[in-house]
């Protein structure tokens, strides 16, 4: 990840746009949807100097997740086999889950909290989270810790 110093979250509409460019560009390289910086560069219509200028010092949130203790807290429908599709959904992110609780339902719906390890995840953790919202019976998703 580049050089270690400060870090900021800054909301993505306010950086240069050479900057939104690279990230765009990383994260084609990450997904196989281009083999070659060139590829992507050209794909986000972006110069070479300017990916390689930032490329060490731009990143999504969810790489400094990566190899880290994540807990979601979700909210279930309280339905037999809403629990093991959300695992199975982890599971084929290649989340190694550390811990499972699951409060009982209430009026039809289940608090449920799992801690998963990132380490070998083959999904950013947004793109996790979002592929558990699509999950039918799963009201509720979020990311309230990690370490």
């Amino acid at each position: 990840m580049g050089k270690k110093g400060k870090f900021y979250i800054v909301q993505a509409d306010i950086l240069p746009e050479a900057i939104r460019k690279t990230a765009k560009a990383k994260e084609l390289l990450a997904r196989g949807e281009v083999s070659t910086v060139n590829e992507a560069v050209d794909r986000v219509e972006l110069s070479r100097s300017a990916f390689y200028k930032y490329k060490d010092g731009v990143f999504p949130i969810h790489e400094a997740s990566q190899g880290k203790i994540i807990t979601l807290s979700m909210l279930l429908e309280h339905r037999s086999g809403v629990l093991s599709i959300v695992l199975n959904t982890i599971a084929k992110a290649h989340g190694n889950i550390l811990t499972i609780n699951q409060g009982l339902p209430l009026q039809g719906m289940a608090n449920a909290t799992i801690s998963l390890e990132t380490a070998a995840m083959v999904a950013s953790v947004d793109d996790l989270i979002d592929y558990m919202r699509q999950v039918d019976g799963v009201k509720k998703v979020e990311l309230v810790g990690h370490n």
